[in-house]
């Protein structure tokens, strides 16, 4: 699970400073418990520009907090972060909208980007904002079809709380990571060692979570298929979502990758041991560049194998 502050419930609306100052005194505090779940609050590198009262913006009116607090404030916004938007997946020209309103660009698509495509992805408003409410509606205007989402939003400590509660515990361990993907894809079949070469790498939250929204994406298009071993409805959107053109998560590699890089894409088989078996086509982590590969194509009547989670290999 990920929550990320929305920063459109910032809008001018706080009556003071002194109002605004208890209500960021609330959002840290927020991110403090957040931190006894092993999560954090993800937040946007420009939330500091946002207007907060009607002349003040938020860096303004920051600066008459006492000094530790405004310290922690903008060590956390502008220096440590986590920002969504250096993890962001959705692009610039994708169309979301709630109620009319364009939230492309912002935390509540990502959230939506990612909770159309299986993520557990909420936000957090500021308290009081025009945001009290959930779930936010949104709308992804694609350009054959449209899909609807609904985002979790919360404003209050004890709601968040109670969410985290009945969450699943954060991945903290690549080991963890390994014990846990064959349970959540079930459809996907891993190697005793698939995951081994990531141990000898730094744990790094972020791509985990990116890993796990990859293996799960394409669990799901593992079972997107009729009795007739065609592609339903959802098989055909995930797969022009995340298997074709410039975004795609997944992709294959270039064909002088495949000369290049012919033996290390080449793994054991991992049901019948004295074959092998080629994986070109892998899923992507941006940062660091991770990557998945796995056996194509992807067929109702054969498994999908799973050699290899790991660092880029075709690197020159």
């Amino acid at each position: 699970m990920k929550v990320l502050l929305n920063e459109l419930s910032l809008h001018g609306q706080f009556s003071s400073v002194c109002a605004f100052h208890n209500a960021i005194k609330t959002v840290m505090t927020v991110r403090g418990k957040m931190r006894q779940f092993g999560c954090e609050l993800y937040c946007h590198r420009n939330l500091t520009q946002a207007q907060v009262t009607h002349d003040s913006t938020f860096l303004q009116a920051i600066q008459l907090l006492a000094l530790n607090e405004r310290r922690a404030v903008m060590s956390w916004l502008t220096q440590y972060g986590p920002f969504w938007e250096d993890e962001r997946q959705h692009e610039a020209g994708d169309y979301l909208e709630h109620q009319s309103s364009i939230v492309t660009d912002t935390a509540i698509g990502e959230a939506a980007y990612h909770g159309i495509n299986g993520g557990d992805y909420h936000t957090f408003s500021f308290d009081p904002s025009i945001w009290q409410f959930s779930p936010i509606h949104v709308i992804w205007h694609r350009e054959n079809d449209t899909i609807h989402i609904d985002v979790i939003n919360h404003w209050h400590i004890d709601s968040l709380q109670a969410t985290l509660r009945s969450a699943s515990p954060p991945i903290q361990t690549w080991q963890q990571l390994a014990s846990d993907m064959p349970i959540r894809c079930p459809n996907l079949t891993f190697s005793d060692d698939s995951f081994n070469t990531l141990y000898s790498h730094p744990f790094l939250p972020g791509a985990a979570q990116r890993i796990v929204e990859l293996l799960v994406t394409l669990d799901k298009f593992k079972t997107c298929f009729n009795a007739q071993g065609q592609r339903t409805e959802e098989g055909h959107r995930l797969y022009q979502s995340h298997f074709t053109g410039q975004k795609a998560w997944f992709s294959d590699s270039s064909d002088e990758e495949k000369i290049e890089f012919k033996a290390e894409l080449t793994f054991n088989h991992q049901i019948d041991e004295p074959k092998s078996i080629f994986c070109s086509w892998h899923g992507k982590v941006k940062t660091p560049q991770i990557r998945i590969h796995f056996s194509w194509p992807v067929r109702t009547d054969e498994p999908v194998y799973v050699p290899y989670i790991g660092p880029k290999i075709t690197k020159k």
